[in-house]
């Protein structure tokens, strides 16, 4: 199919986004496009106009500022993995990126755009609530930034307004003390996940602290294993996989059912408390 027909216009600034955004009422922003070209070929989406971002400059830098790391909206998933700064500072995100799509779709695919579309089966959105990062976004009433647990509002929602561009994201870099973890099983690498699990720790001692266990594919955002994050914290394993059954309710959908997911959740938990037990080489 060919998409509906749409006006195009290219932004040179941020504040060039935003009034843009401003003029149109159903106006789309365009970073690597590899979810809205689909999108837009199945008219499933048909804004008017389609506003270009990529000429934005700085969007797509990736610095260690002091105790964070910034990822601008525009940083290729390509770029990211390939980068020194992410690999030394920013593991968890490391070790997501290869279960993204295919190298095709690593290359343009935008950690921004994937942050902004949301969604729930997606790996990035979980990565970022597992390490409690933030977003900065640019708006018409300046630059705001918004706590990851405060961005994933539903189903491909988020706090993002009308008129508003994801600029950047922020993290924190990697402590010598903290553990991260990552999992996740699909039909075909490179699918969508059947489910997900991010997780990162502060190891101390023989134990850990300050657990933080991130689903995806088990919701309409990503889910905090709560009751979980406890009984890893006090090395319980087993009772942790026990308390999934109040922290996560996967809904069934096309691929499975949601007491297969559940069972799905244990297994990815028990591979991911075993990383996060390891110490970094």
């Amino acid at each position: 199919m060919k998409p509906a027909p749409f006006a195009y216009a290219k932004a040179r600034t941020l504040k060039d986004a935003v009034a843009l955004l401003r003029k149109s009422k159903d106006a789309r922003l365009l970073a690597g496009g590899q979810s809205l070209i689909a999108t837009l070929n199945m008219r499933l989406s048909s804004p008017s106009l389609l506003i270009d971002i990529n000429g934005i400059k700085g969007l797509d830098r990736i610095v260690k500022k002091g105790a964070e790391v910034e990822i601008g909206a525009l940083v290729r998933h390509a770029q990211a993995l390939q980068s020194d700064v992410i690999a030394k500072h920013a593991p968890l995100i490391a070790r997501a990126i290869p279960h993204i799509g295919h190298p095709a779709i690593r290359n343009r695919g935008t950690i921004g755009g994937s942050i902004a579309f949301a969604d729930p089966a997606a790996e990035l959105p979980a990565c970022l609530v597992a390490l409690d990062g933030e977003v900065v976004i640019e708006g018409p009433r300046g630059e705001r930034t918004v706590k990851a647990a405060n961005f994933f509002k539903g189903l491909f929602e988020t706090a993002l307004g009308a008129n508003d561009v994801l600029k950047t994201i922020r993290i924190p870099a990697a402590a010598r003390d903290d553990r991260f973890g990552f999992a996740e099983l699909a039909r075909r690498h490179g699918d969508y996940a059947l489910v997900g699990l991010a997780a990162a720790a502060r190891a101390k001692g023989d134990t850990l602290s300050d657990v933080r266990l991130a689903y995806f594919g088990v919701g309409e955002t990503p889910v905090r294993a709560r009751k979980a994050e406890a009984a890893i914290a006090r090395g319980a394993v087993d009772e942790a996989v026990t308390a999934l059954a109040g922290d996560l309710d996967p809904p069934d959908d096309i691929q499975e059912s949601g007491k297969v997911k559940l069972h799905l959740a244990g297994v990815l938990l028990r591979r991911v408390a075993q990383q996060l037990a390891e110490k970094p080489a």
